[in-house]
């Protein structure tokens, strides 16, 4: 759908100094980009900012809590820049003599970045640090809830480019308010989309025309096996599912328990707060949270107990539950909580083996969440590969809390991101955590082998064995 001219003209304005902006990065040194993601990590970790973002975030969206999105904040941007330390951004990254082969990081240009209601502050941050590393301009679209949170991140972030004398217009944001005409049309003027949050962004993302990065939807479940510590599990499965209300796509939804640790794992999940529902409770819950079949975003990312409340659940024990349990035997539309919850709802499933297990996450991940991840807590950490050999997935978590895990961790070898690509398994360009790396050209310069390293195959060596083996 073609915009309107008033819509075109807006995006056109915006482009313009983004581009501009851009012309300036484009000469930048090593240092310079380096010393701009610095600033922009500063602009949202400085314990007053963070804060303020935090709270803002809350405000508008009405979405997790102060507290964990303060240290949500925080974590990913001190873990992104940790992992950028030393990373090459800037003219030759690598160079192999003895191939001829040297490899030039050039910008992308200007990237448009759609973020979500969820990571008003963090998200974004995360995308203009990777952005500014590779000496691109950034564009971003935000949420409607999130556009006011954004505005202030990008106030501290202007401030911090003044400091360092780097052009403010390499960070900008679509003006308020934001249409999804707006978005779309952003998308189509831009060298690079990065899409996360709604499919509908993603899709649109993909369907823009320009090159996207768009990354697919959660819907973790994590496997607990007969060998595994329940009590160190059910520590880590609170920990994350807890975490910020659940907002993050990367937050278990089901938990698969290999029945010899079932009941060892539900008492460890409830001296940890969570509560189990009564059959006829999940009903209720069920009804409310998903009429008409479909999540309603009332419900997404609120406490255990508002959650209660807003299903009408009275019971006691209800009012301070820091999860809520559901049973659940089935997958598909007809059973809502085997998807994606964004709330710190549970499913629980009960199996005999983990074989019974590892069909299950494959059914559940097929159903939805194709690609993202899966978690494991055993003792038998080589099944950990037999899942990865078996399941759409592109992460494999083993006895970690998984929502801290799955976007990179100081304890683990992924990097720092609030963007998980998910293959083709979820229709994504990416299979990998968005980095920096994502937001780089990168030219090669090759030359001519010595002679004697130039070895031009045989007919014998490619083909010798297979027409031994097939003869005609």
């Amino acid at each position: 759908m073609e915009a309107s001219p008033s819509v075109i003209a807006a995006v056109s304005a915006v482009m313009a100094r983004a581009r501009a902006a851009q012309a300036v990065a484009d000469h930048w040194t090593q240092a310079q980009a380096d010393e701009a993601a610095t600033a922009a990590g500063w602009a949202i970790v400085e314990p007053a900012r963070n804060q303020a973002l935090a709270m803002r975030a809350v405000e508008d969206t009405g979405l997790g809590n102060v507290a964990d999105k303060i240290a949500k904040n925080r974590r990913k941007t001190m873990g992104l820049l940790r992992d950028l330390q030393g990373a090459k951004s800037v003219g030759i990254i690598d160079e192999d003599a003895q191939r001829g082969l040297t490899e030039i990081a050039r910008p992308v240009g200007v990237v448009a970045a759609i973020t979500p209601s969820t990571n008003p502050g963090a998200t974004p941050a995360n995308n203009i640090i990777n952005a500014l590393k590779g000496r691109n301009a950034i564009v971003l679209a935000p949420s409607p809830k999130g556009q006011s949170t954004l505005a202030l991140l990008l106030e501290f972030v202007h401030a911090e480019l003044d400091c360092i004398g780097a052009p403010r217009d390499l960070v900008q944001q679509l003006p308020s308010p934001v249409t999804r005409e707006h978005t779309f049309e952003l998308m189509r003027q831009a060298d690079l989309v990065v899409a996360t949050g709604s499919g509908t962004n993603v899709r649109a993302a993909y369907s823009s025309g320009m090159p996207a990065l768009g990354v697919g939807v959660g819907n973790v479940s994590v496997i607990v096996d007969e060998t595994a510590d329940a009590g160190a599990a059910a520590q880590m499965i609170a920990r994350s599912k807890t975490f910020d209300h659940a907002t993050s796509c990367s937050s278990e939804n089901s938990v698969i328990v290999v029945e010899r640790v079932y009941d060892a794992l539900v008492a460890a999940l409830e001296q940890r707060g969570a509560v189990m529902l009564t059959a006829t409770e999940a009903r209720q819950l069920q009804g409310a949270m998903f009429p008409g079949g479909k999540l309603t975003s009332e419900f997404i990312a609120q406490s255990a107990a508002h959650i209660a409340e807003l299903a009408g659940l009275a019971r006691a024990a209800l009012k301070t539950a820091t999860m809520l349990l559901v049973t659940e035997t089935g997958v598909g539309p007809g059973h809502p909580f085997s998807g994606e919850k964004l709330s710190p709802v549970l499913a629980l499933y009960r199996v005999a083996s983990f074989e019974d297990a590892a069909a299950l996450a494959e059914r559940l991940l097929r159903y939805q969440g194709a690609g993202h991840s899966v978690g494991l807590h055993s003792r038998a950490v080589e099944r950990a590969t037999t899942l990865g050999l078996r399941l759409p997935v592109c992460r494999v978590i083993v006895n970690q809390a998984h929502c801290f895990a799955t976007g990179g961790s100081f304890d683990n070898a992924l990097p720092f991101s609030l963007s998980m690509g998910c293959g083709t398994w979820g229709r994504n360009s990416l299979s990998d955590n968005l980095n920096y790396r994502h937001f780089l050209n990168i030219t090669r310069v090759v030359r001519p082998l010595a002679p004697d390293a130039v070895r031009e195959p045989t007919d014998d060596s490619l083909f010798g064995a297979y027409r031994h083996k097939y003869p005609r």
